[in-house]
């Protein structure tokens, strides 16, 4: 059916052989992506069943992208109640496997002169106009994802019987993430700004970069997308790099305007927190990956991101009462049940 209707969308007269669909990926969602090519361009063919998946916000956000600047890819077609898409191909060369390979080679300079574009990419994100039109990143939704760490990391994963005491100390380092969260200054937030949704497009001295994976954006708190990219839950830099990099971006969005009122102080705070909130969600979300979905390859991940949860939380005299109990009673049965060859 896809076929057919990406012939469609390209003109395919009929009678001629039809352009061969090859998969390039699934993702974390129910989405999958096809290449097509026809008269020598390529293109990538979407297939997101819409009763898992919201099309329409794709296209909302990718035009809100392009608006700004950023290389989103172009929709050539569109067809919301099947949920296809026929979209701009952007290539294989994803980042993560090219800054592994960086970091293995000890090219910091190269993977810095990346990151630089990776940051000029979210400025343009952030300077959006239109951040209202999204759906607030609110009390309420960051809630739900810290939740996900207790529903599918400590219960259904860890199969953890939490008592009543337990459940209260969960909760207080949550209101004080949430707290933390929004009280920052808000602007448009990717959600996903990392290495697996960011795209090489050449290989100049800063290279353009193209972004994939926005539908979920929202308005929300600054810090999020650059936490999100600096202490990526998929590659690890060392700390003080990692912190060399975020306070390159704090220097721009200062510059820029965005962050005018906000100290280096309080940047690092928000950096910090905001990352162990996104943290919290993502042990929950790769462990129901891993159990409703079976994509079980996301558990090999959950090691680095308990690793960024505990190296940060120890600053933050609050969430003593939770890293004491997540040590005690949490850390020893994830230690025996994640893939030992992770983190």
């Amino acid at each position: 059916m896809l076929q057919h209707w990406v012939c469609r969308a390209l003109e395919v007269p009929v009678g001629s052989p039809l352009p061969p669909l090859s998969m390039v990926s699934g993702d974390a969602s129910f989405r999958r992506y096809f290449r097509a090519c026809w008269q020598g361009r390529s293109y990538i063919a979407v297939d997101a069943p819409p009763q898992h998946e919201n099309s329409s916000a794709f296209i909302t956000v990718c035009r809100m992208l392009r608006a700004t600047g950023v290389k989103a890819p172009e929709i050539f077609a569109s067809d919301l109640n099947r949920g296809f898409l026929l979209l701009e191909d952007f290539g294989d060369r994803q980042l993560l496997p090219t800054l592994s390979g960086l970091q293995s080679d000890g090219d910091i300079q190269r993977a810095e002169a990346i990151y630089h574009s990776a940051v000029q990419t979210l400025l343009l994100i952030q300077r959006s106009p239109e951040k209202k039109r999204l759906d607030l990143y609110d009390r309420d939704q960051l809630r739900a994802e810290m939740n996900l760490f207790t529903e599918w990391f400590c219960v259904a994963f860890l199969e953890l019987e939490l008592s009543v005491p337990e459940h209260s100390v969960i909760d207080l380092a949550m209101d004080f993430l949430e707290e933390a969260a929004l009280s920052q200054p808000t602007v448009m937030v990717h959600r996903d700004f990392h290495s697996r949704n960011l795209m090489l497009l050449d290989d100049s001295a800063v290279p353009a970069l193209g972004v994939i994976d926005f539908q979920d954006a929202v308005h929300g708190p600054y810090s999020y997308d650059v936490v999100s990219l600096l202490r990526d839950c998929y590659l690890r830099w060392e700390p003080e790099t990692v912190i060399r990099w975020a306070l390159t971006y704090w220097q721009a969005a200062r510059a820029d305007g965005l962050l005018a009122d906000v100290s280096e102080a309080q940047f690092l705070r928000d950096f910090d927190l905001m990352g162990l909130q996104r943290h919290l969600k993502v042990m929950g979300i790769f462990c129901r990956l891993s159990l409703r979905d079976n994509k079980s390859q996301y558990l090999a991940d959950i090691p680095l991101v308990i690793q960024y949860f505990l190296e940060v939380s120890r600053h933050y005299p609050e969430l003593g009462d939770f890293v004491e109990w997540f040590n005690r009673r949490a850390l020893p049965i994830a230690n025996q049940r994640l893939p030992r060859s992770a983190g």
